[in-house]
């Protein structure tokens, strides 16, 4: 079983190195492939020097968001699985083998939760969003999730195949979330680690985003 590593990046010059090593680190069959959007930051001198150890490098002229990013990497996919892989350090790749393992049991869509396991580094603010983004997603789809909003989700090619991905910015999350419930896609969950950032230290999802993920998550529902 092949594992295809999408990483989408704008901006991360003090972490893609890192996110990098830590990729390759992971024993098991894979290719990497990253899509640079349009950073202005140094991200792609730092890049430059790991690109040997990249699978594909794609480099967008402009930034145009992460869910453009990752449509983009979706097309190079060669491998039988998928798992976006932000480039900002939060989420540790050595935890594949957790949601890898659900998909070996059968799983076609299996999603890291930030909230199955204590985590006190979570501010109650950001705690309170997800949760109602959560919850509003499993009223309107019907499903049992803890963490729509995670970065970590990786499914099976196949399923990959079905999608019909419009989104450019980060309402990617509730985007795919609702083509795989609509697609009859039972999504599994298991406890991950998370090393949440600040604003300052680089963090860009803002009160924007969760406007726009309310929107998405209504508009998909209804959509024919």
């Amino acid at each position: 079983m092949k594992l295809s590593v999408i990483i989408p990046v704008f901006n991360e010059q003090s972490t893609i190195g890192e996110i990098i090593d830590l990729v390759n680190e992971v024993e098991v069959d894979k290719e990497v492939i990253l899509v640079d959007d349009g950073s202005t930051d140094g991200t792609i001198e730092a890049i430059r020097k790991k690109e040997h150890e990249v699978t594909k490098v794609y480099h967008s002229p402009v930034n145009f968001g992460k869910g453009a990013a990752i449509r983009v990497g979706l097309t190079y996919v060669t491998g039988d699985v998928i798992v976006i892989q932000d480039a900002d350090a939060e989420l540790d790749p050595q935890e594949y083998h957790l949601l890898l393992s659900k998909i070996e049991q059968g799983a076609e869509v299996v999603y890291g939760s930030r909230f199955l396991k204590l985590n006190p580094r979570i501010s109650t603010l950001s705690r309170l969003a997800n949760r109602f983004l959560t919850l509003l997603t499993n009223l309107l789809y019907g499903s049992q999730l803890t963490d729509m909003e995670t970065a970590y989700k990786m499914f099976r090619v196949e399923v990959a195949r079905q999608l019909k991905l419009r989104c450019i910015g980060f309402e990617f999350e509730p985007e795919i979330t609702a083509q795989f419930l609509k697609l009859g896609c039972r999504i599994e969950e298991v406890p991950i680690s998370y090393n949440p950032r600040t604003a300052k230290e680089g963090k860009k999802i803002t009160w924007r985003d969760g406007v726009r993920a309310i929107y998405y998550l209504f508009y998909y529902r209804f959509r024919k």
